[in-house]
């Protein structure tokens, strides 16, 4: 069976999955959320005319004749004079501009001797003032569709007096944990056992990711046993993760499992190291990616294969993960026939961050992600990558 490039993966996660439906959310709770319809601003913003910086709001046709201060204005509490020939009035940055000013002299060029102030310089009508709509207008969409709410967008949108959004539900998760062989940490490990990492790694990277706690389960290695678990997780999950059993031994019962229960195959194996034998299907909308046992290519999977998934149900426009530019520290070996994906530490140069490859990168050792910043991509090639070269890479 010929493996699937890696960019094919991502253009069939594209052609498989539609967007989950919608809701109506306070804003308060929207933050990681993809929006589905664009927010507006309710008011202008600014709201009203006001000083961008401390000083005093003036007439500037008055030049630099003397002036008598008749009142204060600062942000919330606006003056109720307004400014006549020869009058003056203290100012705040985000004060409301009296009526008959036009700007604003910054108070570094002002002397004041009691209520009297002169300018040491001229200042032209506007200078020191936002006006009233400047930067948006009653109704301007303040983001796009597909975009993912961040916690300055949010801001964005509560200045503009929006108060709910609506947006994509977030997927829910469920994630099957296969294998006879996996113990959980703090229980006893008898001989030909192990810990099991990939439980942990699951929960605690979708967590970290915004999706909640997801569903659980642990199941061992006996096709009934996974059927009934997957059926379950197939009701009630968006994305079903399944770690383990997804390769060709006579205990790998994902792919014939997921085929009995209506699972339709997309793709199975892929051309990437680690993480070939990652498989994806679809039912009735829902997802489900048979990742492999080790804990290295479950993170792989994750950090590239799940974050394309939820993208795609979540509605957002840019699913593929955030690809940036950096350097490699050192030569790295190419594999010839798979984009190799490598753990390395990242150090945030002036120009171009700086790449350097870590040891144990096999797919069953998980003990560098102590030390791992980024996951790099190495495309498919016969000859080794030289230091200094120009690689892609993202945050893990």
């Amino acid at each position: 069976m010929a493996l699937l490039p890696l960019a094919e993966a991502f253009a069939r996660y594209k052609t498989s999955l539609e967007p989950l439906g919608t809701q109506r959310v306070p804003l308060e709770l929207a933050l990681g959320a993809v929006l589905a319809e664009a927010p507006r601003a309710r008011i202008a913003l600014p709201r009203f005319t006001q000083s961008a910086l401390d000083g005093y709001a003036v007439r500037s046709c008055d030049g630099q004749a003397p002036r008598r201060v008749v009142g204060l204005s600062a942000a919330g509490e606006p003056s109720t004079a307004s400014i006549g020939a020869g009058q003056a009035i203290r100012i705040f940055t985000g004060g409301l501009l009296p009526d008959g000013a036009d700007s604003v002299a910054r108070q570094e060029i002002v002397d004041r001797i009691d209520d009297e102030i002169t300018l040491n310089d001229v200042v032209a009508a506007g200078e020191g003032v936002r006006y009233e709509g400047e930067e948006l207008s009653e109704g301007t969409a303040i983001a796009e569709v597909g975009q993912r709410i961040s916690a300055g967008m949010l801001a964005a949108m509560a200045m503009a007096g929006v108060d709910s959004v609506v947006v994509r539900r977030r997927p829910r998760v469920a994630v099957l944990v296969t294998g006879d062989e996996v113990v959980r940490v703090g229980d006893p490990l008898p001989p030909a056992k192990v810990y099991d990492a990939n439980g942990p790694l699951l929960r605690a990277w979708f967590v970290e990711n915004g999706y909640g706690e997801p569903m659980v389960a642990y199941v061992r290695d006996d096709e009934a046993a996974l059927e009934e678990a997957m059926s379950a997780a197939l009701d009630s999950a968006d994305l079903v993760v399944t770690s383990g059993g997804v390769s060709v031994g006579d205990r790998d019962f994902v792919p014939v499992v997921a085929d009995r229960l209506g699972v339709h195959k997309v793709f199975w194996k892929v051309a990437q190291k680690p993480g070939k034998p990652l498989w994806f299907g679809v039912r009735e909308g829902k997802a489900l990616l048979g990742m492999p046992g080790n804990p290295a290519a479950v993170l792989v999977c994750l950090a590239v294969h799940a974050r394309a998934v939820l993208g795609h149900l979540e509605g957002e426009t840019s699913v593929q993960p955030a690809w940036r530019q950096g350097v490699l520290e050192g030569a790295v070996e190419a594999d010839g026939e798979r984009d190799r994906l490598v753990r390395m530490r990242l150090d945030m140069g002036d120009a171009m961050a700086r790449l350097s490859l870590l040891p144990r990168q096999e797919s069953h050792m998980l003990s560098n992600l102590a030390s791992a910043h980024a996951l790099v991509w190495l495309p498919s090639r016969d000859r080794a990558f030289d230091a200094g070269e120009k690689v892609a890479w993202i945050a893990i």
